[in-house]
């Protein structure tokens, strides 16, 4: 049985770890995860869902700022086998892979090497993709450019979150990288050489992503909504203040017949229908937002500083909303 070091901070990860102690296929020996960060009001340090599921386990935990000589050494009294890494978050360098004679694993969640990068799941729906996947492959030392040793498809329906995809992939990975470790224990892998030609990389998210541009096409608004979830989220300016949107679709209903269905509710006939505009509600669809292509229908939405309701729930508590233009302009 191999003895591992498990590197990762994130939910997901957790979930993998938690798949492969179940499992009682390796030996983990240690954890390795980011230091505790401030959470909540009282910004308390809190550990990362790795750590939390470290300790609970009894296993033991690093948790360091850097990767320096006191970690190495450390890891090198263990003696570990390999390194299994998902969402850790840093960099390892070469004196740190050397402290494992069978080398380091890295669950990638895209099919490599497509999406190389930090964000891959946003990527992918924001691209309109019809699939990505997950990818094990060996740590290198240029980021996602390792040998394949497994990969593993996910269909794409054009509803999912990022949220819900990683998710998934975490499920899914549990056996696959079991099966990759029990291969290295026994000297069969096969490694794949990445296509250098085909890779492409994704860029970091940050905040100002979040904005909607209502100018943009409904289908290109909806993606951005599903791929920022769960950060950074995705808002725009409304009445003065910031409105996030967490949950829409593309409206496919016919808004020139639907009136007289009784399933659409017009809000206003006497502003102009340009972008950004809140022109009514269908009962079965949600709040219908003029886009610069479309109509994006909301369902889930809140107030800045409120809880997050359904839109039946906001329009209730706010009958003025209908007509208002929602902006492109930051708060």
């Amino acid at each position: 049985m191999l003895k591992i070091v498990y590197a990762g901070s994130p939910d997901i990860s957790a979930v993998l770890l938690k798949g492969l102690i179940d499992l009682n296929r390796v030996h983990i020996a240690a954890v390795l995860t980011n230091a505790p960060a401030p959470a909540g009001r009282s910004k308390t340090p809190l550990p990362t869902p790795v750590a939390a599921l470290a300790y609970e386990k009894g296993l033991e935990v690093l948790e360091p700022e850097k990767l320096d000589a006191s970690v190495r050494q450390r890891i090198a009294e263990l003696k570990p086998d390999l390194l299994v890494c998902f969402a850790y978050g840093k960099i390892f360098g070469p004196k740190f892979l050397a402290l494992f004679p069978k080398g380091g694993i890295n669950l990638h969640p895209s099919l490599l090497p497509k999406y190389r990068g930090c964000a891959p799941v946003p990527a992918a729906i924001l691209a309109g993709e019809t699939k990505t996947g997950i990818s094990v492959q060996r740590l290198a030392l240029e980021m996602d450019c390792g040998d394949i040793l497994a990969q593993k498809e996910i269909p794409l329906t054009g509803t999912e979150t990022a949220a819900e995809v990683l998710s998934n992939a975490a499920v899914l990975a549990i056996p696959l990288v079991a099966e990759v470790i029990g291969q290295i224990e026994e000297n069969r892998e096969k490694a794949v050489v990445q296509d250098s030609s085909k890779a492409c990389y994704c860029k970091s998210l940050v905040k100002t992503d979040a904005l909607i541009d209502w100018t943009r096409s409904a289908e290109q608004i909806c993606a951005q909504v599903r791929a920022l979830q769960p950060w950074p989220g995705t808002y725009t300016c409304a009445n003065g203040s910031k409105l996030y949107i967490h949950s829409a679709s593309v409206y496919t209903g016919n808004l020139e017949s639907a009136g007289g269905k009784q399933r659409v509710v017009f809000c206003t006939d006497d502003k102009p229908r340009m972008p950004g505009r809140v022109i009514g509600t269908d009962k079965d669809c949600g709040i219908l937002i003029q886009t610069g292509d479309g109509v994006l229908a909301v369902q889930v939405l809140q107030r800045e500083t409120k809880k997050a309701v359904h839109w039946k729930d906001f329009f209730n508590g706010c009958r003025n909303f209908g007509g208002t233009l929602c902006t492109n302009e930051p708060v």
